[in-house]
């Protein structure tokens, strides 16, 4: 899914929101995580995850191309763990459907704005 994609998911969940406010939902929650982010806050979503910045050193690399030795500079990137919820649902091995949380909302909204669509 792309971030236009969510910003649909978002619509049709709640039909009365236009598309440049979905947008501004989006984009604040984003920019909220990533602000936190690059103040050295920990942004942790129930039921979703836990996004974090892990600081690395620097070393030495190779240019794969031709082999030479560079230095990579130290450097802090992002992180997620992901929340027992998703990792169960990921790892469902046909024994039922995933514990329904906000996903059965947005696939509700999904298959409701479809079957009224189609009337």
């Amino acid at each position: 899914m792309i971030k236009s994609e969510l910003v649909e998911c978002v619509m049709r969940t709640y039909p009365g929101l236009y598309q440049r406010d979905a947008e501004t939902a989006v984009d604040a929650v984003l920019d909220a995580i990533t602000d936190a982010l690059a103040n050295g806050n920990r942004v942790e979503i129930r039921g979703f995850g836990a996004f974090s910045a892990k600081e690395r050193r620097s070393r030495v690399g190779r240019n794969p191309r031709t082999g030479q030795r560079v230095p990579v500079a130290a450097k802090r990137v992002p992180m997620f763990k992901a929340s027992k919820e998703i990792r169960e649902a990921l790892n469902q091995d046909g024994l039922g459907a995933p514990r329904a949380r906000k996903t059965a909302a947005l696939s509700a909204g999904v298959l409701g704005a479809e079957s009224r669509g189609s009337e």
